[in-house]
């Protein structure tokens, strides 16, 4: 999966799959992570908040089964 690069403190990059829809974010720490059942606007948003890292600490990792890939 290609990620892009975000202007973020805590995410380096983000990258996503509509048609499986999977979310990946790669942690600036290094970590990396696929969150499954993420619909299109989810993506979006998160790519458009204020503040990246806060959208995905308070909406993605909360409600989305994720796998640790890295």
């Amino acid at each position: 999966m290609t990620r892009i690069k975000v202007t973020s403190s805590s995410i380096r990059s983000i990258g996503y799959d509509p048609e499986g829809m999977i979310l990946e974010i790669e942690l600036r720490n290094g970590g990396i992570y696929r969150y499954f059942r993420v619909p299109v606007q989810e993506h979006d948003s998160l790519l458009k908040a204020e503040s990246i890292g806060r959208y995905y600490a308070k909406t993605i990792k909360p409600n989305y089964t994720f796998r640790r890939v890295k």
